[in-house]
């Protein structure tokens, strides 16, 4: 009788933590910017909100399995934590579409891709104690391959989050304040190259995450049915990122959106979530 009342906080809390990715986008696309007086506060109940289902939903029980339920609850946590920062961006909105709106809001930009990074760093940590839980239980393969994969990505992904949020800003600062001016011959090229790193780094992350998948699958930590979800939506990540923006609609859309640098992180997130989650017999 006494294990109803945890078993309903579970299933909530596991519906609250599916419904961030959700939720952020839909707010952050749908009604975009708001003052930061509103999102800021927003932002940390909603923080709150994640830590306690977390918490809830394995963080407590894991925390007294000892030392091997706390580097899962850690691992979990690692995984679970760049989109517990990400879901700042629903009040941020999406990045202005403009020079100026840009320039108006540097700080904010610099805010914002400051956080992927940092998410990126998480995101490579958990990785690695994923991989040595996986290793330990004895699979090999899949597990290295995977983390080989991400700790390629990830340095990609820093760089080009420190491009976009630093160098950029100040470029657009630069012509801004002086629109007539004839633009750096390397700028173009510049932005060839970091569209290939960017493609490389989504594609690399989502080709992780695919093998991670497999390794979790090999060891029965994940269904037949988890497995074939991860890897048919890593897979088509895949491809629509390598399909050029120049390609007609909605292939250049769908492409764009497997692109945005918190989207690929959401099934590393989901892997966070489903490792907090106690075991079924």
């Amino acid at each position: 009788m006494d294990k109803k009342p945890d078993q309903f906080k579970q299933k909530l809390s596991l519906f609250y933590l599916w419904l961030v990715p959700l939720a952020t986008f839909a707010i952050g696309f749908g009604i975009g910017q708001v003052s930061s007086s509103v999102f800021v506060p927003a932002w940390v109940l909603n923080a709150c909100l994640m830590l306690t289902a977390a918490y809830n939903l394995g963080v407590r029980r894991l925390w007294s399995n000892g030392e091997r339920g706390k580097q899962q609850a850690i691992t979990a946590l690692l995984l679970f934590t760049p989109w517990l920062m990400f879901s700042m961006f629903a009040g941020m909105g999406r990045p202005p579409l403009t020079l100026q709106g840009w320039v108006d809001t540097a700080a904010e930009q610099q805010t914002r891709f400051s956080i992927l990074i940092a998410g990126g760093i998480l995101l490579l940590l958990g990785a690695a104690l994923l991989k040595t839980r996986l290793q330990a239980k004895g699979e090999n393969l899949y597990s290295v391959l995977a983390f080989t994969a991400v700790s390629i990505a990830i340095p990609l992904f820093i760089i080009n989050m420190a491009f976009w949020g630093f160098y950029l800003t100040d470029a657009f600062r630069a012509f801004v304040t002086n629109p007539g001016a004839k633009r750096p011959d390397l700028y173009v090229p510049e932005k060839s190259l970091f569209y290939v790193i960017s493609v490389a780094e989504v594609a690399l992350i989502y080709l992780g995450t695919m093998l991670f998948a497999a390794s979790l699958k090999v060891m029965g930590l994940f269904s037949v049915s988890a497995f074939r979800w991860y890897t048919g939506c890593g897979l088509m990540g895949i491809l629509l990122v390598l399909i050029p923006p120049t390609w007609p609609e909605p292939f250049g859309t769908l492409g764009y959106l497997v692109a945005i640098p918190a989207i690929s992180f959401i099934m590393p997130y989901l892997i966070g979530i489903h490792l907090l989650r106690p075991a079924k017999n």
